[in-house]
């Protein structure tokens, strides 16, 4: 599996949000509110990369990825390895989402009432998304196996 690519979780980033941007501010007042819940659950599940990069840096310290009992299965760190290209991905394309709702929502928070409500899930959703693409990187990350040394075989 190849690394995830900063650049292209940029550019879906910026596609996302100029793409939702011209929805939200042609439609906006056709949209129901935002629910609160949608940055709650993108925060747990950064929160949950963050869990399982400690498992895992503090599992390659000490030497305990394996396959016996007492060791972390590699099948597992690749699964983690998994959740964390998934984890960069979608929270590359929220933040694009919420960047772009934030495009309309911040200048007209003054003047509207749904946009002044809406404000501080917009800037969690962002945050929160930020969040969640960063801890997807670094997990994935974390979860590659180093190449074996010198005169040994990969097989």
């Amino acid at each position: 599996m190849q690394r995830t690519n900063i650049f292209a979780l940029g550019g879906a980033s910026v596609f996302i949000a100029a793409a939702l941007g011209i929805i939200t501010w042609h439609f906006y007042g056709y949209f129901p509110p935002l629910p609160a819940a949608g940055p709650v659950t993108i925060w747990i599940l950064a929160l949950v990369c963050v869990v399982l990069i400690v498992v895992v840096r503090r599992n390659l310290k000490e030497g305990r990825i394996g396959l016996d009992r007492s060791q972390l299965d590699p099948m597992t760190v690749a699964r983690m390895m998994v959740v964390g290209k998934a984890s960069a991905w979608t929270g590359a394309i929220l933040a694009g989402g919420y960047v772009g709702i934030a495009s309309y929502v911040l200048p007209h928070a003054s003047e509207l009432i749904a946009a002044g409500e809406e404000t501080p899930v917009v800037i969690a959703g962002v945050l929160g998304s930020l969040a969640l693409a960063v801890a997807g990187v670094v997990l994935e990350r974390n979860c590659e196996t180093p190449p074996p040394p010198e005169g040994e075989s990969i097989g």
